[in-house]
């Protein structure tokens, strides 16, 4: 088989699916199988897992197929132990118990990471040096590339923006409070970005409970105080992005996640970000992902496959999200 025609698959581990995509050489879908996520213990969620992987496996009719997992959380790359909200992995190592089963190891990499890697590769991101992936769904997170590749880093946790705290100066102007996060800290920025954040924001603002898809067909429909939320949502956003470009200076950001599919939310966040802008520095131009809600699966299909053609069944270099 040529490298081009090389079968590849991924598995997205959320909350509540564990979902197992198979691409092509091409890195188009090929086959899909989803399951609900076992969140009662480890164990039971890891032979979910590998009931997936080995399923892609099958699929494939192959037993060194290259599958990449992308997680909705960190690996400590000093013990290779997760921590994840949402699923029973914490101060566990994925890695090793899947290497019990299946006698190699698998790139475990952060939904974020997978997602810049995904549009760096044929995406929004293609012709941009430097490409940061900021995802604004349930949460807030990001991930990066340089020239395609993941940059060398001396931890797992960048580029946690979600958990960086929102500035004071945007909190007063709005009159917000600094709520407290599930990361056990308070005033991140997530709490006010995310979709969780645009609702709890809707909320204080409104006075009623209110979703983010809700709230975004009011704006669209007219209503101006629900417009509004939008507004202050967009200039917390821009502060976010500010702190992006200030320390990472990226060529473009790509937006992915549940919230980059509201109406104009490009043209939204862009006037908001170029008003918030530090003196004469340009904001790198924002772009929504070209593949969607599959990009996060198909970026670490792309990674694993890219492993294999270096060092087949060993495992991959430590990324953010990836054991060591």
């Amino acid at each position: 088989m040529m490298a081009t025609d090389l079968l590849c698959g991924a598995i997205d581990l959320g909350g509540t699916k564990i979902e197992a995509r198979l691409f092509d050489g091409a890195i188009d879908t090929v086959q899909t199988r989803r399951i609900p996520t076992p969140t009662a213990d480890f164990d039971s969620f890891i032979a979910a897992l590998g009931d997936q992987i080995a399923w892609l496996c099958e699929a494939a009719a192959d037993p060194a197929l290259p599958v990449g997992l992308a997680l909705a959380g960190w690996i400590d790359p000093a013990t290779g132990n997760a921590f994840a909200s949402n699923i029973p992995v914490t101060g566990r190592a994925i890695g090793a118990a899947l290497a019990d089963r299946f006698g190699r190891r698998f790139p475990l990499l952060n939904d974020c990471m997978a997602f810049a890697y995904s549009e760096a590769h044929g995406g929004a991101g293609a012709e941009a040096e430097v490409v940061l992936g900021l995802i604004l769904g349930t949460g807030m997170g990001a991930g990066l590339t340089v020239r395609g590749e993941f940059p060398p880093r001396l931890n797992g946790v960048a580029v946690e923006i979600g958990h960086v705290g929102m500035p004071a100066r945007a909190l007063a102007e709005f009159d917000l409070p600094v709520w407290p996060c599930g990361c056990g800290k308070a005033g991140c920025m997530e709490r006010y970005v995310s979709g969780t954040g645009l609702a709890a924001l809707a909320h204080h603002k409104l006075g009623r409970e209110v979703t983010a898809p809700d709230l975004i067909a009011a704006a669209s429909g007219g209503d101006r105080p629900s417009a509004r939320v939008l507004e202050i949502w967009a200039d917390l956003t821009a502060e976010a992005l500010l702190s992006l470009q200030l320390i990472l200076d990226p060529g473009c950001i790509v937006l992915g996640g549940g919230l980059s599919n509201m109406p104009d939310v490009v043209a939204l966040l862009s006037r908001a970000f170029d008003a918030r802008r530090l003196g004469p520095i340009t904001p790198p131009p924002l772009r929504l992902a070209r593949f969607g809600d599959s990009s996060g699966a198909r970026g670490a299909a792309l990674y694993a496959r890219a492993q294999s053609r270096i060092k087949p069944d060993a495992e991959a270099p430590a990324i953010k999200g990836n054991e060591p």
